[in-house]
């Protein structure tokens, strides 16, 4: 008899499916030589996995397949699995590759080498540099438009943002900017491009058809002094409703209305936030927080830092696998 209502109570319950695992972080940790990977919802570090020499700049695939990991003192970017984290290759990304960015369709990777004034174009099919271009002094902060047209490096000493065609690999603009600009970021629509510069502590907005600067705006947190506000790492919203720039050693996110352009929140994180990145669905943000050594996992319908994660040593770049 009990057996038969166990039964039956089965076969009444409605078939769910598997069960959906949450994301995993991959942060890299520039001091430990390694990869740390995180499990942001069980608050979490699963495991750290060693990868080269001083890893800063990291990606997935857009199959989220693999992971390019910049090991800047190794002259190399690697290719990790993103399931078992082997190494299946190396990039030829010439010198000191600290940051670089993924074309849309994961064809093209494109590398800053600081110490050259070069960005290196790499065909990921072939895994082969095809042309180096020459850009300004100290170039770090790179990225590619969602639409594919453009290639943006911002040169930290020339005080410039550089355009280059994706098409041709040849520079055609530059745009002077404030002093020691760090990163920069398209918007979803590639209509604006978003510039932080760590000595001014500013973000530029720079119109993409015009390629002229709309806004600049002036971070300020109360109970901080300006030389601790130093923006470095961007992300914005798919929707273009935030954007969110991380301030460095004035260990705050600054919370940016993508429609006035204007900030309108400081959140408090760890000490010296470097990067973002956004979950999945948006609804999280994680930093990068280098010298507290952790990451904060921030909710954004209530702009509240919710957790912070020891990671390992000197925590700088981060990307999420769903």
């Amino acid at each position: 008899m009990i057996k038969n209502t166990l039964l039956a109570a089965l076969l009444a319950t409605p078939f769910i499916g598997p069960i959906a695992h949450a994301e995993t972080l991959f942060v890299t940790l520039e001091k430990d030589n390694a990869l740390a990977v995180v499990d942001p919802i069980a608050g979490k570090l699963l495991k750290t996995v060693p990868v080269g020499q001083r890893p800063r700049g990291i990606a997935l695939s857009p199959d989220f397949k693999s992971i390019y990991v910049a090991t800047s003192d190794d002259d190399t970017i690697r290719i990790l699995d993103a399931e078992t984290l082997k190494e299946t290759g190396k990039l030829p990304s010439g010198e000191d590759p600290e940051t670089f960015a993924l074309n849309p369709d994961g064809t093209m990777l494109y590398v800053s080498n600081e110490d050259d004034s070069r960005v290196t174009a790499i065909d990921l099919k072939k895994r082969k540099a095809v042309k180096q271009i020459k850009v300004g002094v100290e170039p770090e902060g790179i990225t590619a438009s969602p639409d594919k047209k453009w290639v943006i490096s911002a040169s930290e000493t020339t005080n410039m943002v550089h355009w280059i065609d994706a098409k041709t690999l040849e520079a055609v603009n530059h745009i002077l900017v404030d002093p020691r600009p760090r990163a920069v970021a398209f918007t979803a629509d590639s209509a604006q491009l978003w510039v932080t510069s760590e000595m001014a502590g500013t973000l530029t907005i720079i119109d993409v058809k015009s390629q002229q600067i709309v806004k600049n705006i002036k971070f300020a947190v109360q109970g901080v002094t300006a030389d601790k506000i130093q923006p470095v790492g961007i992300v914005i919203d798919k929707e273009r409703k935030r954007g969110y720039v991380a301030l460095g050693p004035a260990n705050r996110v600054a919370v940016i209305d993508a429609q006035k352009l204007e900030a309108e929140n400081y959140l408090l994180v760890g000490q010296r936030v470097w990067n973002l990145a956004f979950s999945p669905d948006q609804q999280r943000l994680y930093t990068t927080n280098g010298v507290s050594n952790d990451i904060s996992i921030i909710d954004l319908a209530s702009q509240t830092v919710t957790q912070s994660v020891g990671v390992g040593t000197y925590p700088w770049g981060v990307a999420v696998k769903p």
